[in-house]
């Protein structure tokens, strides 16, 4: 049987979702409180979470003021059971580009070139005014106000 905790992360995520049949909460005690993992079909785990996690955010804290009232501290684990998904961004994989031609490279490196001289003038442009206000600021330290 469910507990209330459950039940109560159950309705809520069930509301949410388009599979509601495939919403599991699963409960488990440790050092730490009750941790509930919640497992949803990975097509509504986006829902779940919510646009920067603000509704997984609003569930735990709607879990906290339960947990104030059932003196228990609850934690909230979303489960990604979708394994063909990469758990990342950065782990899906990525096509391979061309090799780029001679011309091309020549191109790049000439543009660098080009980019590393006019860097160069704005360093020692902004050189010069950092030594300059730094002038003023020493006048400035001598003032007796």
């Amino acid at each position: 049987m469910a507990t209330i905790d459950q039940q109560f992360v159950e309705y809520i995520v069930k509301t949410l979702v388009n599979n509601p049949e495939k919403v599991a909460v699963e409960r488990k005690i440790d050092e730490k409180g009750v941790l509930l993992s919640l497992t949803v079909d990975p097509e509504d785990v986006g829902r779940v979470i919510g646009k920067r996690g603000v509704t997984a955010q609003a569930i735990r804290v709607l879990l906290r003021a339960l947990g104030t009232k059932q003196d228990a501290r609850y934690n909230l684990k979303i489960v990604n059971t979708d394994e063909a998904a990469p758990a990342h961004k950065d782990d899906e994989p990525k096509e391979e580009e061309p090799e780029a031609t001679e011309e091309e490279v020549e191109e790049v490196e000439e543009d660098v070139e080009e980019e590393g001289d006019d860097e160069e003038e704005e360093s020692s442009a902004t050189s010069d005014l950092a030594e300059k206000t730094r002038a003023e600021l020493a006048d400035l330290d001598d003032l007796d106000i």
